[in-house]
């Protein structure tokens, strides 16, 4: 069981005055190879405010591959160097940002050392294995004035906006109830040997972290970042992949009670078929959402608001359906205006206004304080 009290992140953004950027442009490093790297390379050469500078990884050799195979995939103005050190990354003058999707065992001391090169930090999640360790990571990044952000793109839709004003809208579903959510994928005997996902040493959260991390955000902004008052998870099954020390959570579940009276809960799994929706219920009505995490391929984005309604009839029993369908204009991937440009929008223009963030941090913390409950049981 777990109790947090006073805490709230505020509505309204806190921002810390830093020295104005002379560029109009956010120059990127990209500190590692990571297949996700990919994604983000596309996002940053199809922002209209971003461009990729540089690739690191520690052979030389594989940063080239990767530079040569995304600019094929997705040219950018300009020819990023690959290089084969990360320390000769982060001391280079030409870069405002880092992009850090390296394991979450390694992953503090790198976003430390860009912190303390002044570089503005974007990273992967899990942020940290701790809660400890990503305070010092956020104290490093305030110290140094630059911002940390953890690559949820989900939370930079203009869907997550529409959805914000039909639950507080006190009509649409009334009062908020429950949420339910479900978050994964089969990843299959290969992916269970050999992924850096079951390996306890650079992914100890497993499917935890991978997954139920966008599982615990949503939750968290549903319920206007409450932390919950009590937090219990379980695994229902591990995955020890070749080499690794230990196991790792496989299939994961959780259940949640939130100082509002709400209560949720979540699955996910790297042993069941691809699934990423939620469920909101109200005392009114429920919101369906059935790609809440990575959006259906197409040129919006949206969700249901239902209202049930069962009437009965003599001997007629009939459950009527009531559904609205809520539609936003927006790309599933790729392309402006999709939810990954938009966060290398929204972090480009942090970069450039000099303008600090804090609130990416504590959201970030708030989550990773639930993953450690949900983990380590305190």
């Amino acid at each position: 069981m777990a109790s947090w009290v006073g805490f709230k992140i505020p509505i309204e953004i806190n921002r810390k005055q830093q020295n104005m950027s002379q560029s109009k442009t956010c120059r990127w490093g990209i500190l590692s190879t990571a297949g996700i790297a990919r994604k983000n390379w596309r996002a940053i050469a199809k922002s209209a405010s971003g461009t990729v500078v540089a690739v690191a990884s520690r052979r030389l050799e594989a940063a080239k591959k990767f530079v040569d195979e995304c600019k094929a995939g997705c040219p950018q103005s300009g020819l990023p160097e690959a290089m084969g050190s990360y320390e000769s990354m982060l001391a280079r003058e030409d870069i405002d940002a880092v992009y850090i999707p390296l394991p979450t065992g390694i992953r503090k001391e790198w976003i430390i050392a860009a912190a303390e090169h002044g570089k503005h930090v974007l990273a992967e999640k899990p942020t940290a294995l701790n809660s400890a360790d990503l305070r010092e990571i956020l104290d490093a990044c305030d110290r140094n004035g630059v911002q940390f952000m953890d690559g949820v793109m989900f939370m930079h839709s203009a869907r997550l906006e529409k959805l914000r004003q039909v639950l507080d809208d006190e009509r649409s579903i009334g009062k908020l109830n429950r949420i339910a959510c479900q978050f994964s994928f089969l990843g299959g005997d290969e992916f269970s040997q050999s992924n850096i996902r079951v390996d306890s040493q650079l992914e100890p959260f497993g499917c935890l972290g991978d997954l139920g991390w966008y599982c615990i955000r949503f939750l968290l902004w549903a319920n206007q970042w409450q932390l919950p008052t009590e937090a219990v998870g379980r695994t229902l099954r591990s995955l020890k992949g070749n080499g690794s020390n230990g196991s790792v959570p496989g299939e994961f579940v959780a259940e949640l009670a939130f100082p509002n009276g709400s209560t949720g809960s979540f699955y996910c799994s790297f042993l069941s078929g691809h699934q990423q929706w939620a469920h909101i219920n109200g005392t009114h009505g429920n919101i369906w959402i059935n790609d809440f995490v990575l959006p259906h391929f197409g040129c919006e984005v949206g969700f249901d608001v239902e209202h049930p309604h069962f009437e009965i009839s003599g001997c007629d029993f009939h459950m009527q359906e009531h559904t609205e369908r809520v539609r936003v204009q927006e790309y599933a991937s790729s392309y402006s205006p999709a939810q990954e440009i938009n966060m290398i929008e929204a972090f480009n223009k942090i970069v450039i206004s000099g303008e600090v963030e804090p609130k990416w941090g504590e959201i970030a913390f708030a989550t990773q304080q639930v993953m450690d409950q949900l983990f380590y049981g305190k």
